[in-house]
């Protein structure tokens, strides 16, 4: 496993672990972020993430992109 903040454009992983705080977790789970989900490296840009989730892109920054583990 690794830090989401540690992947690289365009590869496609699949979400092992979210930690972090209940309301943390909460929200990435709103915003599609769950286990054994698929996630796409759009770009990064300044150190954020432009991911891509089911049918959405989100931005996250680097703080958040950690802690997704992949």
């Amino acid at each position: 496993m690794m830090p989401l903040a540690m992947a690289k454009p365009g590869e496609t992983y699949t979400i092992c672990k979210v930690t972090g705080k209940d309301e943390v977790r909460q929200r990435l789970a709103e915003l599609g972020f769950v286990v054994d989900g698929a996630v796409t490296v759009v770009s990064e840009l300044g150190g954020n993430l432009i991911l891509q989730v089911k049918d959405s892109r989100v931005a996250l920054d680097r703080n958040m992109a950690t802690r997704i583990l992949v």
